[in-house]
């Protein structure tokens, strides 16, 4: 008998049929012995409905309040699943994200999380109830409802995992594992049997939408083995692990675009210590993640300034530009210029770090597909550039074919 975490997204639990389905899989594993949490997120499209409904009144509302508001996603799912459960005569219960004892920090839309305190969530699996965890969500200390970003779920999950110190963690999803790129954008990705922490993290970091970034990162801290696989069929997964020493044969595991980013460029700043310190700190304060940064320095006038720019997640653009504006008066820059027509296509790999050439190769099949290089990041085991959007796919579907990824 061994203690099992499972999540479902929200295409798993897309609707009554799909949720019966589930409620199907896990009476099922719960025949098998195995005592199980199951973690849920919102029936797809929810999430996002309830946010439009926000901004028709509002463009930017209050965080706290859409706290509230998103949560309540979760919290439907759970209730249905656990009903589900009880018409196959399965002893279920539901629990939010505080109950299940999840204590996050007060950064309201993007918490993290602080410690889980699973005691309750033990106790109900003595009692042989199969306990469903709404996803996405966790409680201050002070009780303020919280949620964990986009893709949180994952991170219920993985962290759930960890403090119950559960024998396996299964992330179910719509797609059959972690493949080379997105099949529906590539038709000849290939699934990947395996992956590292190192790799998984980058490719969900910049854009491919399998699992979240942080709950990747959770897992590699407390050394999560989890695996990702489709809740459509019973094909085996791809297995998310440590690095091992085969993987480094593989020289670029996959290939991703990302078209969730804008690029923001503050012109005329001037070209003294501590300005760029000053315009990262007040973003960084307003919780917006920055990723790409580039600064172009003039040295022709007279007091020389820069041109700089940076790359953020789209929904973040009108908070990213909002806090800018409100440092004109003491950076004195010239404008901000935004542009949301852009793309970030990158190639990951461990085996970058030992072959040489990678970058010359991957920009060689950029240029010969007439596409245009706006900024280039790179680390270790990624190489990441920012493209025309239109381009985009074009670009994915070039480097995957050059790397046969």
């Amino acid at each position: 008998m061994a203690l099992i975490v499972q999540k479902y997204g929200g295409t798993s639990v897309g609707n009554p049929e799909r949720i019966k389905n589930v409620a199907a899989r896990v009476a099922r594993c719960r025949q098998e012995g195995h005592k199980l949490v199951v973690v849920v997120s919102a029936m797809s499209g929810v999430t996002d409905s309830l946010i439009k409904l926000a901004k028709e009144l509002m463009p930017l509302p209050n965080e706290r309040e859409m706290d509230m508001l998103l949560a309540t996603g979760e919290q439907t799912t759970i209730a249905l699943t656990a009903i589900a459960l009880h018409a196959l005569n399965v002893p279920a219960i539901s629990l939010t994200g505080a109950q299940a004892g999840i204590v996050t920090d007060g950064v309201h839309t993007k918490a993290k999380i602080k410690n889980i305190t699973p005691k309750k969530v033990h106790a109900l699996l003595d009692e042989g109830q199969v306990v469903i965890v709404a996803g996405f969500q966790g409680q201050t200390m002070e009780g303020q409802i919280t949620t964990l970003g986009r893709g949180g779920s994952d991170l219920t999950a993985i962290a759930l995992a960890a403090a119950l110190k559960a024998d396996l963690c299964q992330i179910y999803t719509d797609v059959d594992g972690v493949y080379t790129a997105d099949p529906r954008l590539v038709p000849g990705a290939r699934k990947l049997s395996e992956i590292s922490y190192d790799e998984m993290l980058e490719l969900a970091s910049l854009g491919a939408k399998v699992m979240q970034s942080r709950s990747v990162e959770f897992a590699k801290k407390f050394g999560v083995v989890f695996e990702v696989r489709s809740s459509m069929n019973e094909n085996p997964g791809t297995l998310v692990k440590e690095e091992t020493r085969s993987m480094e044969d593989v020289v670029i595991r996959g290939v991703s675009l990302d078209k969730n980013q804008a690029k923001v460029t503050v012109v005329g700043v001037p070209d003294r210590p501590g300005t760029a310190a000053r315009i990262f700190k007040a973003l960084g304060d307003a919780a917006v993640n920055v990723d790409m940064i580039v600064q172009n320095v003039s040295h022709a006038a007279a007091s020389p300034c820069t041109d700089l720019s940076f790359t953020v997640d789209k929904p973040d653009l009108l908070k990213a530009h909002k806090v800018i504006d409100s440092l004109k008066s003491e950076v004195a820059f010239r404008e901000v210029t935004a542009d949301e027509n852009i793309s970030k296509l990158s190639i990951v790999g461990v085996g970058m770090r030992s072959h040489s050439g990678v970058a010359a190769k991957m920009f060689d099949v950029l240029a010969k597909n007439g596409v245009n290089i706006e900024m280039i990041s790179t680390s270790e085991i990624k190489i990441s550039v920012v493209i025309e959007l239109a381009k985009g796919e074009t670009a994915l579907r070039a480097i995957h074919e050059a790397f046969h990824a």
